[in-house]
């Protein structure tokens, strides 16, 4: 009884009930297809252009420059890459360190704590992902930059300025903190309350209870969130570009390389060097995998958080904190792009917006923008969500599903401008098919949803982790098809995951730059972009009024989200208050 029991609970079905065909063949076969439909399109969006902007690193040199490993050797043998890729290796382990503890204490604060506000904290934690990742950078330069309000207090902790790694690493802990916080979110939102109270039932303390029972259960979400966090880092371009002065790092390599010289090739080089956190992180994720348990079986209670006065009051300081930092960082770009000109006239003005929307016309393009969050934030969910399903949750096409996780480990590792020049290379080539979809709206939203897979794929496998095995096992013996128990059992359980992502979607969209900077035309020119062009142009504080702008509307978005949550838990998220 004890070995069948475990067996069920471990989500694999007995090799005898599979030697049956508990599962009906079409259902199987619907699985398959699926796995070999998204296999396809992670090929097509991902991996094919990736592979038409390599081939040009090993291409033949203009005016006889070597090719191939010549050209990866030279490159090698800079002192300049080598500090290049030291720095950003340090920066993004820097980075890593403070944000997954701090979001894995903000996530436990409002996930298992009794304090009050917690819908308001978790409004707050998302502000960074409302703009543009270099308003971070913009607000550090005006609070603590040359002419900024406390410019001597970077002198007074042993800076020479903000600009530089300080910078990177503030503005980098401020733009990821939300990447990693809807991991822990996910990972810690469910429990089992059985295991609590027969902890206390042996007279273990609270503190025995979270190291023994709270952090093994949420231990793959924070790997996960730790690897999402240090791939981000590594190879964004935009906050090294803006505060990171004469600080060089290998995504702002690839920038100069390729913006400033027009060195496809060796940006090619570059980018190759930062396709290698998806293969350290592919193999990190499987071998995390092995361990992991599921944390809700179907004989779960499901936890409910209590009131604990010490850790309650712990709790709040460190979110309420947090909260207040995340709004003096959001506060000062508002106050920057209302200011006339700083800092010699700090007088009052909508200037700035008017300017910026009626002479540079970004009215239309924040309306592109629009159009292309709500096709990410439908497409991505229902894209991501099926591939994680697949993997997790059915079984055959052995040989695929390591490849397509791969695949969906690869986006995180990609900077956007290198995804957007493979699909340059890639979709505008004369003899591909495919090529009508160069510069319209749907290969926009295929590159921002292929961009953005990574950490929503995290998401869902992190709740669909948390589901015992055992619900498909029962349905399978009862030859009840996968897609029925996916429909009423498994997705009425990831509802709030998948609203988390379809959100994240949404505002990543918006505030994208990188990725689509090559790929629009003048019609559908978008509103980050727009924002970048100003910020080229020098005038900062018109670009912060149009990341402010974005930000209203992602906000009110994350409101309406709000809502939609709220709704759906009253109607299918009964039995967690059982």
């Amino acid at each position: 009884m004890t070995s069948s029991t475990t067996t069920l609970n471990s989500g694999t079905a007995p090799s005898g009930l599979r030697s049956a065909g508990i599962r009906t063949a079409p259902a199987d076969r619907m699985g398959h297809a699926g796995l070999l439909l998204l296999t396809a399109l992670l090929v097509v969006g991902l991996l094919a252009p990736l592979a038409a902007l390599l081939s040009h690193a090993f291409a033949p040199g203009q005016n006889g420059e070597g090719a191939g490993l010549a050209r990866f050797i030279q490159y090698f043998q800079s002192p300049a890459l080598l500090r290049s890729l030291w720095n950003s290796i340090w920066v993004s382990l820097l980075v890593t360190v403070f944000v997954v503890p701090l979001a894995f204490g903000f996530a436990y604060a409002i996930t298992r704590s009794g304090i009050r506000g917690k819908g308001v904290l978790r409004s707050i934690s998302l502000l960074p992902l409302l703009a543009p990742s270099l308003l971070s950078a913009i607000s550090l330069i005006y609070w603590f930059g040359n002419q900024g309000v406390f410019k001597g207090t970077v002198q007074a902790f042993g800076f020479d300025s903000i600009y530089g790694a300080p910078g990177i690493v503030l503005a980098q802990c401020f733009a990821t903190f939300p990447h990693a916080l809807m991991i822990m979110v996910t990972a810690l939102a469910v429990g089992d309350q059985r295991l609590y109270e027969a902890a206390t039932a042996l007279g273990a303390s609270r503190t025995r209870q979270f190291l023994t029972v709270t952090l093994p259960a949420a231990r793959y979400g924070v790997v996960s969130a730790a690897l999402v966090v240090f791939t981000l880092v590594i190879t964004d371009f935009g906050i090294p570009k803006v505060i990171g002065g004469n600080f060089n790092m290998l995504a702002t390599d690839v920038f100069k390389l390729v913006i400033g010289q027009q060195d496809f090739q060796r940006g090619a080089v570059v980018a190759l060097l930062l396709l290698l956190p998806a293969v350290i992180t592919y193999l990190i994720d499987r071998q995390v995998q092995k361990k992991q348990t599921s944390v809700l079986t179907a004989r779960a209670v499901v936890l409910q958080p209590t009131r604990h006065a010490a850790t309650d009051r712990t709790c709040a300081v460190l979110a309420w904190g947090m909260a207040a930092l995340m709004l003096a960082m959001f506060g000062m770009a508002i106050f920057a792009s209302l200011v006339q000109f700083w800092p010699y006239q700090l007088g009052l003005t909508l200037s700035h917006y008017t300017s910026g929307l009626v002479d540079a016309g970004v009215d239309t393009a924040i309306f592109n923008s629009l159009t292309m969050a709500v096709s990410a934030a439908i497409a991505g969910p229902v894209v991501v969500f099926t591939g994680a399903y697949l993997l997790e949750k059915t079984k055959g096409m052995n040989a695929v599903r390591p490849v397509l996780r791969l695949l969906a480990m690869v986006p995180m590792a990609v900077p956007g401008l290198v995804l957007g020049l493979g699909y340059i290379f890639f979709f505008n080539a004369p003899g591909n098919p495919l090529n009508f979809l160069y510069q319209t709206m749907p290969l926009m939203v295929l590159c921002t949803v292929m961009h953005y897979y990574t950490t929503g794929h995290m998401t869902l496998v992190t709740a669909l982790k948390a589901i015992d095995g055992e619900f498909e096992a029962v349905s399978a013996s009862l030859k009840v098809p996968f897609y029925r128990t996916l429909f009423k059992v498994t997705l009425p359980m990831c509802l709030p995951a998948l609203l988390e992502v379809s959100r994240y979607f949404f505002v990543a969209a918006m505030t994208t730059i990188s990725a689509v900077v090559f790929l629009y035309s003048p019609d559908t020119r978008l509103g980050a972009v727009a924002i970048l062009n100003l910020d080229e142009a020098g005038d900062m504080a018109a670009a912060a009024a149009m990341a402010v702008m974005i930000a209203a509307i992602s906000c009110v978005m994350t409101v309406l989200y709000q809502v939609a949550g709220w709704w759906l838990t009253q109607k299918t998220q009964a039995w967690r208050k059982r």
